[in-house]
């Protein structure tokens, strides 16, 4: 188990399953976790906020290790709490996208995954920025952005809603014309972007491999843009789920650490599976090595 975990704490949200799937996790975490030499602890989440405020009083009390289960949404909510601080997140994946676990090859049943972090690794990630509020797996401004709106509608999983997502988003989809600026000063513009993902991880779930030369803790970000065209949509969609998408001479790639982004108008655009506002102008950077994680020994 190594000795960097002592004091652990696992946060359940009683909206992320029926008690019957709760109640197996606690068994898991009894068995696997409740040992000489750690002090577990369970808290339960009420909200989002009251989440994010037991996260920062877990911090102030000394926790090392907070397992969070769910799904991009909600290991963004709480781990970005923990950026800067020395307490490790462990994702427990019951989400629907899982981009986050996917990357890192933690199990998607959650009991394995429980017990797989039994053999882990402490590792430093880096964290992506958009307008100073962060995210650990993609950022989306264009049809991407619709798509991952429409596939969390979907009371389905798995590779043909992301599909059904992809066609209803595109028909819904305006472009507008987006100016790209580097930090070494290189310019791009596209006038009508498909998609504009930055990604710090290679997925962005469900299988969907948005940008597969990303690495965590690289100190980098790529931008993966294709732009608007109905070809693009069929051809692209099925290289998204084998990862050879940047392999495609439509599509653009660069990696970078800061960039500006110029819109005619303010546009949502899409963290770790979450929709935010957002104004026209947008300032993505790279924070290097902030995030403590936990992954689960190969």
């Amino acid at each position: 188990m190594g000795k960097t975990v002592r004091k652990v704490r696992v946060m359940i949200n009683p909206r992320s399953g029926p008690m019957s799937v709760l109640g197996r996790l606690y068994q898991v975490f009894e068995k696997n976790w409740n040992v000489e030499g750690v002090d577990l602890t369970y808290q339960i989440s009420r909200s989002a906020e009251d989440g994010r405020e037991k996260a920062r009083r877990a911090i102030e009390d000394g926790v090392d290790t907070i397992f969070v289960a769910g799904g991009d949404g909600v290991v963004n909510s709480i781990g970005g709490v923990l950026v800067g601080s020395d307490t490790a997140l462990a994702v427990i994946p019951t989400g629907s996208g899982n981009g986050f676990a996917r990357h890192f090859g933690i199990s998607l049943n959650c009991s394995e995954a429980i017990a797989s972090y039994v053999n882990s690794e402490r590792r430093a990630i880096d964290v992506g920025t958009v307008n100073g509020k962060p995210f650990f797996v993609t950022a989306s401004m264009a049809w991407d952005a619709a798509l991952v709106k429409h596939f969390e509608k979907s009371p389905m999983r798995g590779v043909l809603p992301y599909v059904f997502s992809a066609v209803y988003g595109y028909f819904e989809y305006v472009p507008q014309p987006v100016d790209l600026e580097f930090e070494d000063g290189e310019q791009l513009r596209f006038d009508k972007p498909l998609i504009l993902t930055v990604a710090n991880l290679t997925q962005y779930g469900g299988g969907a491999i948005i940008a597969p030369n990303a690495h965590a803790d690289d100190g980098l970000l790529e931008l993966v843009a294709i732009p608007k065209s109905a070809a693009n949509v069929f051809s692209s969609l099925p290289h998204l789920f084998d990862g050879t998408l940047t392999d495609n001479k439509s599509v653009t790639t660069r990696s970078f650490s800061t960039l500006k982004v110029k819109r005619e108008k303010p546009a949502p655009v899409q963290l770790d599976g979450e929709l935010m506002d957002a104004d026209a102008d947008i300032e993505i950077s790279l924070m290097p090595k902030t995030l403590n994680v936990l992954i689960p020994s190969a």
